[in-house]
């Protein structure tokens, strides 16, 4: 896991180095200074030696300045090294996530991956900037300090001795009590985003069917497991002060009680007594800072684990090694195709498909809900990699193909249409980013989206909120299409596209699909018959198998289900509102 993490340290090693050896100077002077401040009372202002007071007075000035200056110098480059190391890291977790297929993503859930990159890097951020200066700083002020208290008093400082395996143990205690229940915590916190993420892209459907209250006590169930969680944790964590205040307070009583009788004694002077309590505090602090830093990296360690998580989990989708680079033609064939979701063999989603659409046909793929017409397209440009069988595409097996060349020969329409803020041409780009405006007035033209797109405010350049909120369902849905078309694929895939157009809409682009781009393959999915009538084969889907394949007048002959959905929508009208 370690390894794994400093990989991101990247370009800030410079940083990450001059932070840790400042700080060793800072505490050279931070352990001189007692010792200077015992030298003057015992051999300047005791003696009265007024020179002795000025000479050592000045070089207390200077290692309280230079102490200053390398604890400024050391808290700059550490925030440099960590805030930097913490870029590097969430870059890499976002360009990890960026070639996970589906697959990966469905695992950890958008709402686990946000978290991973947010709260779990900046907790992650918070330990390594304590880890190359205060777990630096510590250690070398304890050593240091121990070593100087020794040098005055051996006898006295055995204190110290007796006061660290105390603490130790407690220190061990809380860590390893605290760690299981952090671990919980970070998963809860999935939750909680993935409510808010929930609720946030669906506020519109929670408004209209009145559920905010039903919305604010399911948030407010899942905040109130983790306040309860971390008021756990933190009451564990909690100890780690007192139990810190009673070491160094009994410490400190103990050498001012036994150095004060040295002192009757004449075996000590009053500078050592106090040089050795200023040491004491340093001892002390530093093993309060230490602990410190133990309860940092035992939240830290969690978010550690689950980023590292993220870094490992390798993409499903394997590359071939000698990618083919060129589509030769939209033709597409299952051969004894099968698919689980979970890869699990007993648990398929989709059975023995055995299929072939040769190319510029247009198909039209349609069924019952949860029959598995999505799952079929989407192993097309390999968003999923079959479990059993193969997908050919243009004569060649897809996991043989570059990948990027494959979906760029593929274009899909997915049934949630996604706009993204920034123009309306930015969007139509996603297609081709040198597009050309004609280029996005055609497209926009077969997808019967340039009347509307001209009616708004600032035309092609009307910004799009995130979302696409300020655009009606069926506009979306036209955007996407000619955001598809603007890639040239030879296959298209429309997975229930239209659903929000109009009957008429629809229409004219089934039209103008057939006129303008007779070559290019074409799969429609939908629930409307009047959508796919005139396509030059229909499959119906049934319970993750093809239940049959034909051209409409055919099923409408032999199939039962075809019957089914034909009469059903000519019953109800197969009315359409305009959008």
């Amino acid at each position: 896991m370690l390894k794994q993490l400093l990989k991101s340290i990247g370009q800030y090693k410079k940083e990450s180095i001059l932070a840790p050896v400042i700080v060793t100077f800072e505490v050279v002077m931070e352990v001189i200074i007692p010792y200077l401040m015992a030298n003057l009372i015992d051999y300047g202002i005791d003696r009265g030696e007024m020179s002795v007071i000025l000479k050592i007075g000045t070089a207390l000035i200077i290692a309280t300045l230079l102490s200053l200056l390398f604890g400024t110098l050391a808290g700059h480059f550490a925030a440099i090294a960590s805030a930097g190391y913490a870029r590097n890291l969430r870059q890499k977790l976002y360009y990890t996530v960026q070639n996970f297929s589906f697959f990966n993503i469905d695992k950890f859930s958008t709402a686990s991956l946000v978290t991973r990159m947010t709260t779990d890097v900046t907790n992650v951020q918070n330990a390594y900037q304590m880890i190359i200066r205060v777990a630096v700083r510590s250690p070398f002020m304890l050593i240091f300090s121990l070593f100087m208290a020794f040098n005055i008093n051996p006898s006295l400082s055995l204190i110290f001795l007796g006061i660290l395996p105390f603490l130790g143990i407690a220190l061990y205690l809380i860590i390893t009590n605290a760690h299981p229940i952090f671990r919980r915590v970070f998963k809860t916190y999935d939750r909680l985003n993935n409510v808010v993420q929930e609720n946030l892209r669906g506020i519109r459907v929670v408004k209209s069917f009145v559920r905010e209250e039903y919305e604010k006590e399911k948030f407010k169930s899942v905040s109130e497991t983790i306040f309860k969680e971390f008021s756990t944790a933190e009451k564990i964590v909690a100890f780690n002060a007192p139990l810190m205040q009673f070491s160094v307070y009994s410490s400190i009583l103990m050498i001012s009680w036994f150095g004060a009788k040295m002192i009757v004694a004449t075996t000590m002077s009053t500078g050592q007594l106090v040089g050795l309590i200023s040491y004491a505090f340093q001892i002390l602090m530093s093993l309060m800072m230490l602990s410190m830093v133990f309860v940092i990296i035992t939240i830290s360690r969690t978010s550690a684990e689950r980023i590292v998580e993220v870094l490992n989990e390798e993409s499903d989708i394997l590359i071939c090694h000698q990618p083919i680079k060129e589509v030769k033609d939209g033709e597409i064939i299952f051969q004894d195709v099968s698919f689980s979701y979970t890869k699990n063999p007993d648990k398929l989603n989709l059975f023995q498909v055995n299929l072939e659409i040769k190319p510029g046909e247009t198909v039209g793929i349609i069924g019952g809900t949860g029959s598995s017409k999505t799952t079929l397209v989407q192993l097309i440009p390999r968003l999923y990699d079959v479990t059993k069988g193969a997908v050919f595409v243009g004569g060649v097996d897809v996991r043989n193909y570059d990948l990027k060349v494959l979906r760029d020969n593929v274009a899909v329409v997915l049934q949630k249409n996604v706009l993204f803020s920034g123009t309306l041409k930015e969007n139509l780009r996603w297609g081709d980013k040198n597009a050309t405006e004609e280029e996005l007035i055609r497209v926009s033209k077969l997808a019967q989206a340039h009347d509307f797109i001209q009616d708004l405010p600032e035309g092609y350049d009307t910004y799009i909120e995130e979302g696409g909120t300020n655009v009606s369902g069926g506009q979306k849905q036209r955007i996407c299409i000619a955001r598809a078309l603007l890639k040239k694929p030879k296959i298209l895939i429309l997975d229930d596209s239209t659903s929000a157009v109009d009957t008429k809409t629809d229409t004219l682009i089934r039209q103008a699909f057939l006129e303008e781009i007779p070559e290019m393959t074409k799969l429609i999915i939908t629930q409307r018959v009047a959508s796919i009538m005139d396509a030059d084969k229909i499959i119906v889907m049934d319970g993750g198998r093809i239940n049959a394949v034909g051209t409409h007048e055919e099923l409408l002959k032999t199939n039962q289900i075809y019957q089914e959905i034909y009469y059903s929508q000519q019953k109800g009208g197969n009315s359409d509102d305009a959008a």
